[in-house]
């Protein structure tokens, strides 16, 4: 087995200043390092990834990821990669997006990215709040929270991601935190393999943000938090509806085996007398 720090550098940009812009105490290094043990995992090579992010805090992990990357517009993410997986089939394509980029500007391309299931994996970095671009609050903001734009706590019901791409039709939706690092990379070595549209949610730690302004302690406090309130799915289940409180399901909550999206456009192109893609 390599060595964790052997692993990290064989697949940072070695031209790359670090340390990274990430603040200190924000989880998307440890979802970063979740990544890349999921990646050398599958035995893929550097060749064969592609890494798809859009604008946000972890946008900037197409920087610093030595594979085929592209860093796209805010909340095209999908639309990108969908267009990658069309051209090139054979490439393993993976979208990093933060919960603002994926679900509010990117939202409409989640969701039918979800219906058409295509071979993409999704990772959703959430933090409850707009990181990088101000602190405003996002579609996974917990009500009454407060953020720079809403001062006296937020009014609008926050989007369970897991629930919404499983409703719109992913074929692999899992949740971790980056307390539960290791299942983590597990869950998303899964996806990688998975043939149709995963999703994995990864909650991750704001400190800056989202925990100075909701006095949720230091970044430690807030993995901590992931701990004592997430449960195994079959665990969460069996919890009466009126009796969850904060708690949430982590785990592999969704695994579906059904044609995707290339396979049924094949399946058009030789009705229409074609022999490839």
């Amino acid at each position: 087995m390599i060595h964790t720090s052997e692993t990290m550098y064989k697949y940072l940009r070695p031209d790359k200043k670090f340390p990274h812009v990430w603040c200190a105490g924000c989880g998307i290094g440890i979802v970063m390092g979740a990544l890349v043990r999921a990646i050398e995992r599958t035995g893929f090579t550097k060749d064969e990834i592609v890494l798809v992010s859009g604008i946000g805090c972890s946008g900037r992990m197409s920087t610093y990821l030595d594979f085929n990357t592209l860093h796209t517009t805010h909340g095209r993410a999908l639309s990108f990669a969908t267009g990658i997986k069309l051209a090139n089939p054979e490439l393993n394509i993976i979208v990093v997006m933060g919960d603002g980029d994926a679900t509010a500007i990117g939202g409409n391309h989640l969701i039918h990215t979800c219906r058409r299931n295509i071979d993409l994996t999704a990772l959703i970095i959430n933090n409850n709040i707009y990181g990088m671009t101000g602190g405003q609050y996002s579609p996974t903001t917990p009500m009454e929270c407060k953020a720079s734009t809403a001062q006296y706590g937020t009014i609008e019901k926050p989007f369970d991601i897991c629930k919404l791409v499983e409703a719109c039709g992913a074929s692999f939706v899992a949740r971790s935190t980056t307390y539960h690092a290791k299942m983590l990379d597990a869950m998303l070595s899964r996806a990688i393999d998975k043939k149709g549209f995963s999703v994995v949610e990864a909650l991750s730690q704001c400190p800056v943000q989202y925990g100075r302004r909701n006095k949720k302690g230091s970044a430690v406090d807030m993995m901590m938090w992931y701990k004592d309130n997430s449960l195994s799915n079959p665990a969460f289940k069996k919890i009466p509806p009126g009796e969850v409180g904060e708690q949430f399901p982590v785990g592999i909550l969704v695994d579906l085996d059904e044609p995707d999206y290339l396979e049924r456009y094949s399946q058009i192109v030789k009705k229409a007398g074609g022999d490839r893609l």
